[in-house]
């Protein structure tokens, strides 16, 4: 009995560090496209910043200062989406996938000048990592009969990003449907000539939107290099842009129900770690492809199964051109 509660625990705590990113890069989705903005270069702008963090830490930069490194990084991506797509009007697929691109190949470049290992950055020490808040009091309760484990990895195995992250849910849902900003935002989404005509500029609130989706995948960048991991490899965000765009979509453009959705992402990514090499009854040894490639056929079900159904803000991907 002891035995299943570690691995209902072990699960627990890995779902909620697997889907820190996930929810961090379906939030800015949600800001972004709320706004009417498509940014379909969420792995790009998440990509880059992780490279960012990891050379940062490489060099021995503190977490925090490595982490604000990665932020401006994405951010400075943002800015340049927000440029050709808002002040220029371009076809806001085209530059996201562009973004997209140019992390994938510009990491790898960078890399391999720099390190001359692979594409890879060296391994970042611990003191510039953001690990557990509370390892020993973890250790102390981890023998406590069920709540003990599940007290351990739940909540006291967990890094500040995860509490951060968990926080940033409720804290966007009360941003974009309690306060006068969240309103605009979501209007200028919806109507765009209506917010014009209240006097309010609709390219400063699409550029607000834009830039807040690129710190929070500054931030989802920043926790893979720095909090997940211990380096970059080249393509290490394995998708997961793409899953937080599906949790977005299957989450209806809300925060709280998209969190949820990345929780799922989460669940299966976890499990199927734990599934790897284990013995079924009638099946044998499951295959390892199988088993990773679970978050990745969710993906698609979910936007195969409710991409026409969900009701998308009216203006998304639509440039507005002022009336004269």
């Amino acid at each position: 009995m002891t035995d299943d509660w570690l691995i209902v625990a072990s699960v627990l705590g890995a779902t909620l560090r697997i889907a820190v990113p996930l929810v961090l890069c379906a939030l800015a989705g949600v800001f972004s496209e709320r706004a009417g903005v498509i940014d379909i270069g969420l792995e790009g702008k998440m990509l880059a910043a992780a490279f960012a963090a990891a050379c940062l830490g490489a060099i021995g930069w503190p977490a925090w200062p490595a982490m604000a490194g990665a932020i401006a990084v994405s951010a400075l991506l943002a800015l340049v989406h927000a440029w050709a797509c808002i002040t220029h009007r371009g076809d806001q697929i085209v530059s996201s996938v562009a973004l997209n691109v140019i992390a994938a190949g510009l990491t790898v470049v960078l890399g391999l000048v720099w390190f001359h290992q692979g594409g890879r950055t060296p391994n970042i020490a611990e003191v510039a990592r953001f690990t557990a808040l509370f390892p020993d009091a973890a250790n102390a309760v981890q023998r406590w009969p069920v709540v003990g484990p599940l007290l351990a990895e739940g909540v006291l195995r967990h890094n500040l990003l995860v509490w951060v992250t968990a926080a940033l849910v409720p804290a966007s849902w009360w941003l974009l449907y309690r306060t006068r900003f969240g309103l605009r935002l979501r209007a200028v989404g919806e109507n765009p000539a209506m917010v014009d005509a209240a006097g309010i500029s609709v390219g400063a609130l699409r550029y607000r939107a834009v830039l807040l989706a690129g710190v929070l995948c500054g931030a989802a960048g920043g926790y893979l290099a720095l909090a997940q991991n211990a380096s970059f490899t080249p393509g290490m965000t394995a998708g997961r842009g793409f899953m937080a765009l599906a949790a977005m979509v299957f989450g209806k453009w809300h925060p709280l129900r998209a969190a949820i959705a990345c929780l799922l992402f989460g669940f299966l990514d976890a499990v199927a770690i734990r599934l790897q090499g284990v013995e079924l009854p009638g099946l044998g040894s499951v295959p390892v492809e199988l088993i990773q490639a679970l978050p990745y056929l969710l993906t698609v079900v979910l936007l195969a199964g409710f991409f026409g159904r969900a009701e998308a803000p009216r203006a998304l991907g639509r440039a507005y051109v002022k009336e004269r």
